[in-house]
């Protein structure tokens, strides 16, 4: 059910008249309670051919997708309400009134600058594939329905069972590429990006819920692993947790007689007919745009791509063809959840440059309440016990932890939630600490590392001071490692909310410093992404310093010919390259090093070298745009044979017009040269797609040459496979090797001899080559100088570390630095330039703020103890620690609170015992110690 539609757009950019018709939802989301009532009495059940009763839903819903979640909607095709007129049962039901059904459609008009496309997609639906008997056989289940059954609050409560019987599945199958790569049933000839990777981890999962009995096969036709780690995840689950991985596209999916399980039959890698017998299938779904989307994008005049997706350039991936229309997510094309919160911040980055002129002109403070004193007043602490559907409360009594924690000294309010972490939990959290007079919370769940900054706000909404709170990990720390023994589990939680209930009693406010924000951006690295980050902040209105330590701007850029989409690479490159130079916000240093960095977010100062020059630029954040290099290899022939070179070096050749390609009669190439190796175990990404647009390339050369390509797995996710569709149709020949066996390379007087293993065939296969390309790896440039300036981490493959995979892909732990381009990982063009344009946006947000406060979790020093002997100024990573120059403290340790990090080892190193951590304090440590 749509709740909000836009239905008209007029105007321009700058300028959009935006008309929005809103449905009521029947729901009066300012009583609402979220308590559940009417949804549990509504009689009518929603006939859904998607969920099999595994997604359960009524006319009376749970709105989750719209601004304000935990509150219910009415659906007014479904109310028997509407439909009969008769009914009402939620009305009656519910305790807060509020229940509309007088509420009416209302028209609104909004007058907005610019406009970002943000509406997603739907799964793709698999009843048109009628041989796997989806919707007639119960156990034949989709993607979405089985993460339903490993969800705690699905139907199972978390418990691995299959709907025909609720039994515990002993084998379960995956099939791949149901509503992606296929003409034929659904005519979405594209690859959805996400499916591999979500079947391997629902298969993972499933073996850690069922156990290692629990037998689990993936049917593929490639394992397109592609992101950041992704191909570690895929080799540890065929070797640590025992996923089989079956390379066959399974034609039919039958009952089995006299019992729900059911039968595949397939032809296995030796091209024998094979059949096997599962518990349950799992379809791995799709995903598809759906037709009210297409409809949206008519309205607003913008151009969609052969697979109905949001149609933009390499150079500007998320603009539109209508100007001031930014796209996002999966609107754009299939693709995860790190790639769609990159171009949610790449669409903000240009939103924001378009309306960089008003910035702040309607901003409003946010009221905070008052800070209650509390240094003061006796200790009243409340515990806040979660179940996290089955994480937690699966292993661990959770009641039984919960009327412990009442029992505890200062505990005056003590309670258990499903999830803590929800919406309506905060805002009930926040009623009970202000109705009870509560000054120290505890909360047991999950990891403070993602959940602690919620909690510390809702405190702030509340009254408190946020350093009043403790968060205990009951669930990394205990259930998860002791899921096996429930009874020592629940005393080991019970341990730990004793330590922590000690710990809080013992709790002061601390204050936070302030730090003003230097107006000025470094951006290290003059490649694509390094420029086009520099571009948009100069776009935003903000001075940049852009750094290269080469003679030119562009990177790896200047050695590559043409994109994926056909786009002339070096003509947008010289493009990108003049508006940089000519940019007066923009001061470009060529032939520079990065020799010495020293501050703290808001106030870095960095020393350029340049030809024995050196200059001091002041600047308030960093981004890292360092890019990677292209493996020189030392096989195949490389470096020995002219006639065999690297995807980049082909790529010289072919912007050259009088390479002598034309004469070509057989070139051949070789995927995953260096890469998915035991010494680099990731893919690169970009190879596969590289390779095929180059044999196109080729075949438009010259179209009767012999273009032979010998891959391991063809990765061209997304979009990318109507290129691979294009070359097959050209006359690309395929050919699958194993790592195990890679060609063997010798050389001739009449050109090159490559003889593999056929994967398909079984047998030996020579091939006589003119020429042979190498897809090799990308590598890092493992630059550790720079991770020491910026104290920001390096993977053990010498790619920096983002603060998170899903949440954070663009910026690092460390406040005020931020990372983009092939210095992540390997990645095109596209998702460069929106990376680029995402740590811009993110970056943005201190820049725009002039001042932020720091954590108040710092060390601090005791002068009148201290003995001077400076071993935490030697051993402090962040430069906090400084002895005093003057005054009665002289060559006594003090602390820089904005430099520190509230690490600790500096107070860990204090012979002395002057040295103490706020929030950390030694009494506290030992009043945890004292509960063990």
């Amino acid at each position: 059910m749509t709740l909000s539609e836009v239905t008209e757009v007029t105007g321009q950019a700058g300028n959009f008249g935006v008309e929005v018709l809103q449905h009521p939802r029947f729901v009066d989301t300012e009583k609402c309670i979220a308590c559940g009532a009417c949804a549990e009495k509504c009689p009518k059940k929603v006939d859904d051919p998607f969920n099999q009763g595994l997604i359960t839903r009524k006319a009376v819903y749970v709105d989750y997708a719209q601004a304000v979640p935990l509150k219910y909607a009415i659906d007014r095709k479904t109310c028997i309400f509407f439909q009969k007129g008769k009914c009402r049962a939620c009305e009656k039901f519910c305790p807060a009134g509020a229940i509309r059904f007088d509420e009416e459609e209302r028209k609104r008009n909004l007058n907005v600058g610019a406009i970002i496309l943000a509406p997603g997609f739907r799964p793709y639906d698999p009843t048109r594939y009628l041989t796997y008997r989806y919707a007639k056989y119960p156990n034949v289940v989709t993607s979405m329905e089985f993460e339903r059954i490993l969800s705690a609050t699905g139907p199972y409560q978390g418990h691995l069972e299959r709907p025909s019987d609720r039994h515990s599945p002993k084998k379960i199958a995956w099939l791949q590429c149901i509503g992606s790569r296929d003409i034929h049933h659904c005519d979405h000839g594209y690859c959805s990006s996400v499916c591999c990777m979500y079947a391997v981890k629902e298969a993972v999962i499933a073996k850690e819920h069922a156990g290692k009995d629990l037998e689990c096969a993936i049917f593929y036709m490639d394992i397109r692993t592609h992101g950041k780690d992704f191909e570690r995840y895929y080799n540890d689950a065929k070797e640590k947790h025992g996923v089989r991985f079956v390379r066959s596209r399974v034609p039919t999916v039958e009952p089995v007689k006299g019992s729900d399980d059911l039968l595949i039959p397939y032809v296995n890698e030796k091209g024998e007919v094979v059949e096997e017998r599962f518990d349950m299938v799992v379809l791995s779904s799709g995903l598809e745009a759906s037709p009210e989307v297409a409809a949206l994008a008519r309205r607003l005049g913008v151009d969609l791509t052969e697979g109905g997706f949001g149609k933009s350039g390499s150079f500007s991936p998320v603009r539109t063809s209508r100007e001031g229309v930014f796209a996002c997510g999966a609107f754009q094309g299939p693709k995860d959840i790190p790639q769609s919160v990159i171009e949610a911040s790449s669409a903000a980055a240009e939103a924001g440059a378009l309306l960089s002129r008003g910035r702040n002109t309607l901003v409003k403070e946010k009221e905070v309440p008052q800070e209650r004193a509390q240094r003061s007043k006796r200790p009243r602490i409340g515990v806040f016990v979660c179940h996290c559907g089955i994480n937690i409360a699966g292993v661990i009594d959770v009641a039984g932890l919960r009327d412990y924690a009442s029992t505890l000294p200062y505990v005056e309010y003590a309670t258990d939630n499903l999830f803590t972490c929800s919406t309506d939990t905060q805002e009930a959290m926040a009623r009970v600490i202000r109705e009870k007079d509560l000054n120290r919370i505890v909360v047991a769940a999950c990891t403070p590392k993602t959940h602690e900054p919620l909690f510390q706000e809702t405190l702030v909404s509340a009254g408190l001071n946020k350093y009043l709170f403790e968060m205990t990990n009951i669930r990394n720390q205990d259930s998860w490692v002791h899921k096996d023994e429930p009874m020592e589990a629940t005393e080991k939680a019970k341990d730990l909310v004793r330590m922590s209930v000690a710990k809080a009693a013992l709790m002061s406010p601390l204050k936070e410093a302030e730090v003003d924000i230097h107006q000025r951006a470094l951006v290290i690295g003059g490649g694509i992404s390094g420029m086009a980050a520099a571009r948009t902040f100069s776009a935003q209105g903000y001075r940049v310093s852009l750094v290269e330590k080469a003679s030119s701007l562009g990177g790896q850029g200047r050695h590559l010919f043409k994109t994926w989409k056909g786009e002339d690479i070096q003509k947008n490159l010289a493009e990108l390259a003049k508006s940089v130079k000519d940019d007066p916000n923009i001061d470009v240093h060529l032939d520079t090093d990065l020799s010495h960095v020293e501050g703290f977010v808001g106030n870095f100062k960095s020393t350029l070298r340049s030809n024995g020059k050196e200059t001091v630029v002041d600047h308030g954040i960093a981004v890292i745009a360092t890019g990677a290099n292209e493996l020189k290899p030392e096989e195949y022939l490389y470096g020995k044979d002219t006639r065999v070179m690297t995807s980049l070096e082909l790529d010289q050749r072919l912007r050259n017009p009088d390479s002598g390609l034309k004469k070509v009669k057989t070139a051949v190439f070789i995927q995953c040269v260096g890469s998915r190796e035991p010494g680099r175990p990731y893919c690169s990404r970009v190879c596969c797609t590289h390779s095929v647009e180059s044999a196109l390339q080729l075949k438009e050369l010259n179209p009767d040459m012999n273009v032979v390509i010998l891959y391991r797995d063809i990765r061209t996710y997304g979009e990318r496979e109507y290129v691979y569709r294009r070359a097959r149709l050209q006359g690309v020949l395929f050919i699958q090797y194993s790592r195990d066996q890679k060609p063997a390379v010798s050389a001739g007087e009449e050109g090159l001899t490559i003889e593999l293993m056929d994967q398909n065939l079984g047998q030996t296969v020579a091939l006589k080559a003119d020429i042979l390309t190498l897809a090799t790896a990308i590598v890092s440039h493992r630059d550790e100088k720079l991770a020491r300036f910026f104290k920001v981490p390096m993977n053990e493959d010498g790619f920096f570390v983002e603060a998170h995979a899903k949440l954070g892909p663009s910026e690092f732990a460390t406040d005020g630095v931020f990372l983009c381009g092939m210095a992540h990982y390997p990645k095109p063009i596209d998702e460069s330039v929106a990376q680029a344009q995402a740590a811009t946006s993110r970056a943005v947000t201190f820049l725009a703020k002039k001042r932020i406060k720091v954590s108040g979790t710092v060390a601090y020093a005791n002068p009148s103890v201290c003995s001077g002997c400076g071993v935490c100024v030697e051993l402090c990573p962040y430069s906090a620690p400084d002895l005093v120059t003057e005054g009665s403290f002289a060559g006594k340790a003090e602390i820089n609170p904005v430099l520190c990090k509230g690490c600790g080892l500096c107070v860990a190193s204090c012979r002395s015992g002057a040295l103490n951590l706020k929030g950390f304090e030694e009494g506290q440590i030992m009043a945890m110690i004292d509960e063990v």
